[in-house]
Parts: C-alpha cells; structure tokens; sequence
C-alpha cells in the first residue's frame, strides 16, 4: 500500500496490526467475534515546541486515519459493511502535549475511518494520553452506526515495546466485528 498526503514514508516508522478472534469465553463456544488494532508510529512534527495553531495535525490525523483503517479491513478479510464497531486511541510521547493527539483525532479523523467501513454514523470512541515506549492504549470500542447497542459497547488495548519515542505519536484505530463474546444485557 502506497502511503500518501501529508504522510511520508519517512514519518511513518511502523505500523502494528494486532488480530483478536475469540473461539470460547466462559466454557462457552463463540463465533463471528472478531477484533483489529492497527497501531501506526508517527513523527511528530511539533515535539520539544509549542505551537498555537495546530492545524497541520488535522490532515496528518486525517491521513494517517484512513491508511490504519484500510489496512485493518484488509486484516479482517471482510466487507466494509462487515465492520459493526470502531474506536480510536492516541499515545503521544513525551515531548509532545496531549493537545497534539486531540489535533489527529478529532477534526478530521472520522471520515477516512467511516469511509473505510461502508457508514458510520456514530461518534467515533476515543482515548488519548503522554507516554513512553510501551504505554498502553485502552480503545474504546461502540457500535459504527448507534452508539447505543450495547453489544457492541466493549474495548481492546495495545502496546508498542519501542514506541512512542519522545518525538513520536501511537495512532490507532480499532474495528470489532460482532461485539462481546457473550454479550446479554438488555436496556431498560
């Protein structure tokens, strides 16, 4: 996959796809429960200084969105439409401010994201933090469409050993097909 726009080849250092697929949970045998993190490791251009406007971030968030959500679809091996859930998460490093992982998920994040899995009409569930190398994302996971099925309301996590440097930012998007496991909860 060619990677384009505002990301170069020189500012992305890697990408990390975690696969999950759950087979049993409490004795019990589960299908169709799939779930994706796919990880990109990010130069950040305002590391060690401080900037008013952080527009730029915008389209590196938009740019980097939709190369991580392609490529978990590819992971998956489904349709788009296949995709029930999806949540996003960033780890800036410690030369950066946390303000800088709001800049990449907020603007203009979700519509490579929802372009990637056939809709999306729901909010996109985020999280963000400053860490160092193998900080942990807990991602946020709702349903693409209604954030309030309850099914699909649940969660994955990822660590990189050697990222974020100090000069980096962790962006992640994970997609979930088919919710919790044993998913039972009713809505009063």
């Amino acid at each position: 996959m060619a990677i384009k726009n505002s990301i170069r080849k020189a500012d992305l250092r890697k990408i990390v796809i975690q696969i999950e697929e759950t087979l049993k949970d409490a004795g019990q045998d589960v299908t169709g429960k799939f779930k994706v993190t796919i990880a990109g490791v990010i130069k950040n251009p305002f590391a060690g200084t401080y900037h008013e406007d952080l527009e730029p971030l915008y389209d590196l968030g938009k740019d980097i969105s939709g190369i991580l959500a392609a490529r978990g679809v590819a992971a998956l091996g489904v349709k788009p439409d296949d995709v029930t859930s999806y949540g996003k998460a960033a780890i800036v490093g410690i030369d950066g401010e946390l303000e800088h992982t709001a800049a990449i998920l907020h603007p203009r994040f979700g519509g490579p994201v929802r372009a990637a899995v056939g809709k999306g009409d729901a909010i996109i569930p985020g999280t963000k933090k400053v860490g160092g190398p193998g900080s942990v994302a807990v991602v946020p996971l709702t349903n693409k469409n209604n954030i309030w099925v309850f099914d699909d309301m649940d969660s994955t996590e990822i660590s990189i050993p050697d990222a974020p440097q100090p000069d980096e930012i962790v962006v992640i998007v994970a997609l979930g097909i088919g919710g919790r496991p044993l998913a039972r909860i009713k809505a009063d």
